[in-house]
């Protein structure tokens, strides 16, 4: 059985089943027993509207297969309190392709943004999906003046890779023999 729970010094990566999928959108209560976890008072976190996550759960009941290679949800093991506290979301938008390519994407909760948790939960998710030999590339996507996301693929080895899928967003990449040799 595959490892859907990724583990880092200050964050548990958990992969989002149906389940979760579904209670993000209908029962917060109920996702917080799911990931045994806090809910923080604001979620979900930026950029995961209901649109969003109606996109995650179609995708999973659609091929159950991607698991893993959707949304997981990132949760910060101690807040301080001792209790474990879902502090934001990171995941890829499908299967690897033909080529060896997923794209990633991130988003954390404001009052826990700039403290390293969306750096720290990439690197996780990164050694997670490099572990599949299929995985060749893994890009993300944001806004030329988005300094934080920017920073966050930089940490991890990514480099400026052009003009991203839409108008006004740029691409950076991993290649794999770059994410190997920056870990030897």
């Amino acid at each position: 059985m595959e490892n859907f729970i990724v583990d880092t010094p200050r964050l548990v990566l958990i992969a989002a089943d149906r389940e979760m999928a579904e209670a993000g959108l209908t029962d917060l209560s109920r996702l917080s027993k799911l990931l045994n976890a806090g809910i923080p008072k604001g979620w979900p976190p930026p950029l995961n509207d209901e649109d969003a996550l109606r996109w995650f759960l179609d995708r999973i009941v659609i091929n159950p297969l991607e698991l893993g290679w959707l949304m997981w949800h990132i949760i910060l093991k101690d807040n301080g309190s001792g209790k474990r506290l879902a502090i934001g979301s990171i995941g890829f938008k499908g299967l690897p392709d033909e080529n060896g390519i997923t794209e990633t994407g991130y988003s954390i909760m404001e009052d826990f943004q700039r403290r390293g948790f969306a750096s720290e939960a990439l690197e996780g998710l990164l050694k997670w999906a490099f572990a599949y030999e299929n995985v060749k590339i893994v890009i993300a996507e944001t806004y030329p003046d988005h300094e934080a996301s920017k920073g966050v693929m930089l940490k991890n080895d990514f480099v400026f890779a052009g003009q991203g899928s839409e108008d006004g967003v740029v691409r950076f990449e991993l290649t794999r023999e770059r994410y190997c040799s920056q870990r030897i």
